[in-house]
């Protein structure tokens, strides 16, 4: 006999159950903060009032959930096809290389509003273009892209750092670091946006990339669910078989996907350099890439999901740098704790709850079921 509700609705499986692994790993994170002698509740409201309490704090939170947008979004469209890429954070450091070569080239010659869809191209191409490999070594020679991706990010690091150092570094200067671009490479700050909410942004980064995420969120949503290659993707990562039964070539949509990946990947780049630092430094990335596959797991690898997921991300970075200077016994290494145990209720422990949850909804949809003959004799009396 068949189960009522086989599977969740849609709104209890991405958003209901990610809301209480989220709850959970709060609860976890506040023992933990009770371990080492401090307030959960104090440490909480200091979180949110960092994060969310100020101009400056929501700018900050933004910013940072503008990079694990990317990233994010990066790890869903290879997760669809059936990819794990976990290659966001090379892709993303060799990104910036198209970003710094625009800003550095053109910066002091064209107003930002041209330079700006020129850096999105050159940083896309060679975040795709980064990705390219591993997807060619996946597709044509079956080696696993989860390890190409890995060894990927750290010779993409290498080489940065090769660059930087021979290459692009500042005449005459001692650090690893660019020029500071021209007025023309670097992004407006979105204070006036705040402005419009009676928010004073004094000194956060956010910039105008934080739109240029939202749009990117939109634009994947059209790309996996609105046209044809989307479908083929999709279909490629329920079953490969069947993709290749309906004549999808298994080559074709794992390079182009991979490609995708990366390019998202690489267009993270924009935000800290162009948008923050007007140059480009050693490991402007800061983790964002391996930031971004807790957000595609958290947000079910949908944009909406991921929007959220990466604005939760943010309020725990900034929100965490306010515990750790206000509370003395909790460290940045303990934040680092607490962002893990997100991370883990949220992607490793995402189904720990799934079967609790289904039982209860078959139990109220039986209640329901048993409900209703008995309304209908009632009414036929």
């Amino acid at each position: 006999m068949s189960q009522p509700f086989a599977k969740l609705p849609a709104w209890a499986d991405y958003g209901l159950l990610p809301l209480i692994n989220v709850i959970v790993a709060f609860f976890v994170a506040g023992l933990v903060v009770l371990l080492v002698g401090e307030s959960p509740i104090d440490a909480a409201v200091l979180m949110v009032k960092g994060a969310l309490g100020s101009g400056d704090g929501i700018g900050y939170t933004l910013y940072y959930a503008t990079n694990f947008m990317f990233t994010g979004l990066c790890v869903a469209v290879a997760f669809h096809c059936g990819l794990f890429n976990i290659g966001g954070e090379g892709q993303a450091y060799v990104g910036g290389l198209g970003v710094a070569l625009v800003g550095l080239g053109l910066g002091s010659i064209l107003p930002w509003w041209l330079t700006f869809p020129l850096a999105i191209i050159a940083s896309a191409i060679v975040g795709a273009l980064w990705a390219f490999i591993p997807a060619w070594l996946q597709a044509k020679r079956g080696s696993h892209v989860v390890i190409t991706t890995i060894m990927f990010n750290f010779i993409g690091a290498s080489l940065m750092v090769k660059l930087l150092v021979d290459y692009l570094k500042a005449p005459g200067s001692q650090a690893p670091e660019t020029r500071v671009f021209g007025a023309g490479g670097q992004l407006p700050d979105l204070g006036w946006l705040l402005n419009m909410f009676g928010l004073n942004m004094r000194s956060a980064p956010l910039n105008i990339s934080f739109l240029l995420a939202l749009v990117a969120a939109f634009v994947v949503w059209l790309l996996i669910w609105r046209t044809k290659l989307g479908y083929e993707i999709r279909t490629m990562g329920h079953s490969p078989k069947a993709a290749r039964y309906a004549g999808i070539s298994e080559v074709r949509i794992t390079i182009v996907t991979m490609l995708i990946s990366g390019a998202l990947a690489g267009m993270a780049a924009i935000n800290p350099i162009m948008g923050a630092q007007h140059r480009m430094q050693l490991d402007f990335v800061a983790g964002a890439g391996f930031v971004g596959i807790a957000v595609a797991l958290m947000g079910r690898s949908h944009p909406v999901g991921i929007v959220l997921a990466a604005i939760l991300f943010g309020v725990l970075y900034q929100g965490g740098a306010e515990i750790a200077f206000d509370m003395p016994n909790i460290s940045r290494d303990m934040i680092v704790i607490i962002q893990g145990l997100v991370i883990l209720f949220a992607g490793a422990l995402e189904h720990m709850f799934r079967p609790s949850l289904l039982r209860l909804f078959q139990r109220f949809a039986r209640t329901k079921q048993q409900a209703t003959p008995a309304v209908a004799t009632g009414g036929g009396q």
